[in-house]
């Protein structure tokens, strides 16, 4: 009896000491298993990336030529002003003087610089200047020594970056333009789970509160533990957040939303007819700054509902893009004299004297004279958006295709005739032109117009054009090659003699972007979106082999191509310049040196190759190629 009780009091001992283990097995096993699951779930969040030194690529020789400066944001850091923007980046002194500057693809990477802030990030020993970049991630400058460090995310999407919020925990924010908002706190780089995507402004009116400006979905606001989404916007497009501890301003095109932050709800609209790129909050006011009318002021008082505009004597014309703080010590003339109207290249063109001609996308076109050192600006109704120009080897003199009719210069540089719909063109938009014997041929998105000695005719889709949206023109003696957006037309005079497409031919892209004739009889074809093709006398089309690594997808912008005896030149949409030179019979692609991966037009004169991009105009001399 007695060892049977001691045996029942070892038992009921034991039982529990065996539930405790099993138990504390358990748990220790769900705290790994969960442990393990926070573990997987962090690194699911987490951003591949690489941060280390930026050096600048091997100098090229590309020079800058009459760059237009094109800053959109700026800071005071350590006493010096820093502007920055596609340029790249300036350093000035408060009186204006310029100490440094950095331009993109050479002392920078190749992309605009689209917003810049300071701060001490986690683990850094002292404050920096951060630059976010639209493609090559984040830039971290420190002034003394002189250094920059990358941040650049393994995936393209996530290195685009639009916007950036330094938080006082030492986390930075950044906002990107395809793929939501990412934090960076000095080691990990993670996607953070609020909705956003197209992120386009970023503020913190408190700590734990934020809002998330975005380009197509509106205002999030994140706020005890929710994100909440605000109704009632103006429109969806933010362009810009200004805040209070009480109360947000959200910019959009169609006016300022008055955010209150404790309920989340918009109390007015102000300036309901502004396109409010930029916010400024002073005391009593809301300085507006906008794409086309300056700055505006809109006074904030309770009585205003909503705020109005008192239209200015003289109308502001200015695009805003950032205000800098304070007044005072903002350069009051950073320009140089004779730099381009803008940046954004689409055309370029020489004379036999040596004047070029640089077209603009939306800003009619500059002429330069090499020699003289002059530039002179010519923009009006018609010489706005150009597409193309052309010399003319008969009269010496350019002709310029433009959105609103084709401009005909004289030998002086002076627009003497523009032609349009109502002069015999199908259409005004003219997207291309060539010279035949016979006279002109003019490209629009309606069919092709002939001009010759007998007066306008005109021919498309129902005359067998295989598309009436012609893109590109290029012609060998009485033959001409029309690349539309639905294939190829090939023409003898001005009647279509067989159409290409990739149902009938070994043509790889119904878009045809770009032509330029190689030898008597045969073509190089650019296409949006499968890069470049020859076209043999025989009719027959071929791909031409790429560097390795080239996009299957590549996008060979419209007319960037140019075809000289030692060379053959393509601008591409993103991906730089691609160069084959015939003495070695190879491609291959150039990116560095470039101030913009978008490379649209293309020029050379006297042994020297001149390249429009996106983000202003470099030269270099042929053989450095």
């Amino acid at each position: 009896m007695r060892s049977f009780a001691s045996s029942t009091r070892l038992l009921l001992i034991a039982l529990p000491v065996a539930l405790l283990v099993a138990a504390t097995i358990l748990i220790v096993r769900t705290q790994h298993t969960l442990t393990q699951a926070s573990r997987t779930d962090a690194r699911a969040h987490q951003v591949p990336f690489t941060l280390a030194a930026f050096h600048p690529p091997a100098d090229r020789g590309f020079e800058p030529v009459a760059a237009a400066q094109h800053f959109t944001c700026g800071i005071q850091f350590r006493g010096s002003l820093y502007l920055a923007g596609p340029s790249g980046l300036a350093i000035h002194e408060p009186d204006g003087t310029l100490t440094r500057t950095l331009r993109p693809g050479l002392e920078l990477p190749t992309a605009p610089i689209t917003a810049i802030t300071s701060a001490r990030l986690r683990n850094a020993l002292e404050p920096q200047l951060l630059l976010a970049t639209a493609g090559a991630g984040l830039l971290l400058l420190t002034p003394q020594p002189f250094a920059i460090t990358q941040l650049l995310p393994a995936a393209a999407e996530q290195a685009d970056l639009t916007s950036l919020l330094a938080l006082p925990s030492g986390d930075l924010l950044l906002g990107t333009r395809h793929h939501g908002l990412l934090t960076f706190d000095g080691s990990v780089l993670e996607a953070t789970p609020i909705p956003a995507t197209d992120i386009t402004a970023l503020a913190a009116p408190l700590p734990g509160a934020l809002l998330v400006g975005t380009r197509t979905q509106g205002l999030f606001y994140a706020h005890a533990g929710t994100v909440t989404t605000i109704q009632s916007l103006p429109d969806p497009d933010i362009e810009a957040i200004a805040t209070t501890a009480s109360t947000a301003y959200i910019g959009t095109p169609r006016g300022i939303a008055q955010l209150d932050l404790a309920s989340a709800t918009v109390a007015r609209i102000l300036g309901p007819d502004l396109f409010a790129h930029t916010l400024a909050l002073t005391p009593s006011s809301l300085e507006v700054g906008t794409l086309d009318q300056g700055v505006v002021t809109l006074p904030l008082t309770p009585r205003l509902r909503p705020a109005s505009i008192t239209a200015p004597a003289t109308p502001d014309t200015r695009r805003i893009d950032a205000f800098l703080t304070p007044a005072d010590v903002l350069p009051r003339d950073i320009h140089p004299a004779n730099t381009l109207t803008d940046a954004n290249i689409s055309a370029l063109a020489f004379t036999p004297s040596g004047s070029l001609y640089i077209g603009f996308f939306d800003h009619g076109l500059d002429i330069l004279d090499p020699t003289a050192n002059t530039l002179r600006h010519l923009e009006d109704d018609h010489l706005f958006c150009i597409n193309r120009l052309l010399l003319d080897p008969v009269q010496h003199t350019i002709a310029a295709a433009t959105a609103n009719g084709l401009v005909l210069f004289d030998t002086l540089g002076n627009p003497r005739q523009t032609l349009t719909r109502r002069d015999g063109l199908l259409a005004d938009h003219v997207t291309d032109l060539a010279f035949t014997p016979t006279g002109r041929v003019i490209a629009t998105p309606a069919g092709l117009t002939f001009l010759t000695a007998n007066g306008p005719q005109s021919i498309y889709a129902f005359q067998g054009l295989v598309n009436n949206h012609v893109y590109t023109l290029a012609g060998s003696g009485t033959e001409l090659l029309a690349g539309t957006l639905g294939g190829l037309s090939i023409l003898q005079g001005d009647r279509v003699l067989r159409n290409a497409t990739v149902t009938n031919s070994t043509l790889r892209h119904n878009w045809i972007t770009a032509l330029a004739p190689t030898t008597p009889g045969s073509y190089i074809v650019g296409t949006y979106g499968a890069a470049l093709e020859t076209l043999s006398r025989d009719g027959v089309f071929t791909p031409i082999d790429l560097p390795a690594g080239t996009p299957r997808d590549l996008v060979i912008n419209p007319n960037a191509l140019l075809v000289t005896p030692t060379h053959i030149f393509a601008g591409t949409l993103g991906h730089g310049m691609l160069v084959y030179t015939v003495a070695t019979g190879r491609w291959r692609t150039i990116t560095s040196g470039l101030p913009s991966l978008n490379v649209t037009a293309f020029a050379a004169h006297a042994g020297t190759l001149y390249i429009g991009t996106e983000n202003g105009l470099v030269r270099i001399p042929e053989p450095a190629l």
